[in-house]
């Protein structure tokens, strides 16, 4: 009896290769390889203990969904959107700047201290380049504690948020305080003052924020961009698609009507749900090199 091929080949290693190196290289850029090497390779002292909450998390495929998720929620700060809508590469250069939020990530969770420092510092001399003046007349600066406070805050929500409802290995209660905790340090080098160390704290900054955020021209022309308009190639967007939804899902109800967001409940409880699970599945099995599946 003749053997039909396999429509992806004979070879499942070979398939998980390839989408493994094409998640990769959209996702850390064209020099992603090396910098992953000298991040993981590189011996001496890291700012976190390997196997603590904050390797877990941000080295989980459920990540994908978390920075879509945050990216999201930051648009609801009119002046953050402002700065990132006449500073940011976003439109032009989009992966080029998910490569770099990617990698900096990486460095200051896996890398050792002397490069998560060199990266921290980086950033906050970019922070303090990035200056102008609200439609109201007031300046800003992107690097106000206030806003670094709403940005790292946003991030730790969502990542988190993502980590609980997609991740491999969820987080006991005390393990998601630690997070926070963890999380706090890089806010703190970088210019955050005061983040909160625990989930409740958390809870209370969101909160004290709420007054503050609503959507705005500029944030809609963001949403847009990143669900609608991605520079993507075909075979990509029904997966992109998947995760954006999931994002979308985690989002609280009332962003949706700030964001012209869909709010559909039930479906996002199921339908989205299942797939999202299934897509960030596919991309943790792509992503795990075969001798550690």
């Amino acid at each position: 009896m003749r053997t039909l091929p396999l429509p992806f080949g004979p070879d499942l290693g070979v398939l998980r290769e390839r989408l493994g190196e094409a998640i990769f290289h959209r996702v850390a850029g064209p020099d992603g390889a090396r910098h992953r090497d000298r991040i993981h390779l590189t011996p001496g002292p890291r700012l976190f203990e390997a196997g603590s909450p904050i390797t877990r998390v941000h080295g989980d495929a459920s990540m994908f969904v978390g920075g879509i998720r945050a990216l999201l929620v930051q648009t609801l700060h009119p002046v953050a959107m402002q700065a990132v809508s006449e500073h940011s590469g976003f439109r032009g250069d989009m992966w080029g700047r998910l490569a770099r939020t990617s990698r900096f990530l990486a460095v200051t969770t896996f890398g050792t201290e002397d490069d998560a420092l060199q990266a921290i510092t980086a950033v906050r001399a970019i922070h303090e380049r990035i200056t102008g003046t609200t439609p109201e007349g007031a300046p800003y600066v992107a690097s106000d504690p206030h806003l670094l406070l709403w940005v790292h805050v946003a991030e730790v929500d969502s990542f988190l948020l993502a980590h609980d409802v997609y991740g491999d290995r969820p987080l006991d209660a005390e393990e998601r305080d630690e997070y926070v905790a963890q999380a706090a340090v890089v806010g703190r080098l970088l210019g955050v003052v005061d983040p909160p160390t625990t989930v409740a704290e958390l809870r209370d900054v969101l909160t004290g924020f709420r007054p503050e955020l609503r959507g705005t021209p500029q944030a809609r022309e963001a949403v847009r961009y990143l669900l609608v308009k991605p520079p993507l190639p075909i075979a990509a967007r029904a997966p992109y698609g998947v995760l954006t939804s999931a994002a979308i899902g985690l989002m609280p109800v009332w962003t949706r009507r700030h964001l012209r967001l869909p709010w559909l409940p039930v479906t996002e409880r199921t339908v989205v749900r299942g797939l999202g699970g299934a897509a960030v599945g596919a991309i943790r099995w792509a992503m795990t090199p075969p001798d550690a599946a």
